[in-house]
């Protein structure tokens, strides 16, 4: 179910869909993956404001289960910068206590990968300043099929809040506020669940230029929204003797 509204214009949750990496590349002449290595150093300051911002729970898509069809140099290119990405990264996490969750269908991945996000997930597991979710070889349709079969192998009934609990998400509330970079208007199959509430911000931004100025402007966007959940705005509006006490 989605929150209750929520005095604090912040959202709690910020989700991205980190688009661009290859055209900003390309932009530059350069191979698809020296635009990757940048959206790491993107989603590293990206980290660092929302943490510094005051948002708890961060989800970034990293890689999809769609991804696959890219060429085989590049998803090679992907599996190697994320191992190495692991290794650099979790030092920065334990410092900040933020704490990381791996999230999507590991069954696919190198064992040594495998190890490595279980490694870097036990190492961050004390954070409690953030949480920091990586979706990785990660749908949205894979991830209501995979807890529609968890809640049928468990003989419970297949209801909203048993799927819910189910998710690969589970552990954090549904996200606020849904970014998607690099200009194009669509979700991808990511959080097809999670996100039936949340705000979408567009953004024609490259994913490794998106800086802290660009945050800011998603958060003012998000700022600046009403968010209904059903209700009238009628209804979200406090009585007139109660506005000054109800102000944020």
């Amino acid at each position: 179910m989605p929150a209750e509204p929520a005095c604090s214009p912040l959202p709690a949750h910020v989700a991205i869909v980190m688009d661009g990496n290859g055209r900003w590349a390309r932009q530059r002449h350069l191979p698809r993956i020296a635009g990757h290595r940048q959206g790491v150093d993107a989603l590293r300051q990206c980290m660092r404001a929302c943490v510094r911002r005051g948002v708890g729970v961060l989800t970034v898509f990293a890689f999809s289960s769609e991804n696959w069809r890219r060429p085989v140099p590049e998803v090679n290119g992907l599996m190697d910068l994320m191992g190495k990405a692991l290794v650099r990264e979790v030092a920065e996490l334990q410092k900040n206590a933020i704490r990381l969750y791996v999230v999507g269908d590991r069954a696919r991945l190198s064992a040594r990968l495998q190890d490595g996000l279980r490694r870097a997930e036990a190492g961050t597991a004390g954070g409690e300043r953030m949480i920091f979710n990586v979706c990785f070889n990660y749908g949205g349709r894979w991830d209501i099929a995979q807890a529609a079969a968890r809640v049928a192998a468990s003989g419970q009934d297949m209801t909203e809040a048993a799927l819910g609990r189910a998710l690969a998400l589970a552990h954090v509330p549904d996200p606020d506020l849904l970014i998607r970079t690099g200009g194009e208007q669509r979700i991808s199959n990511f959080l097809l669940w999670q996100s039936a509430y949340s705000e979408l911000y567009f953004t024609d931004t490259l994913w490794p230029d998106f800086d802290d100025a660009a945050l800011d402007g998603a958060l003012a966007a998000y700022a600046a929204r009403e968010r209904r959940f059903g209700r009238t705005s009628e209804q979200l509006a406090p009585p007139p003797q109660a506005q000054g006490a109800a102000a944020c």
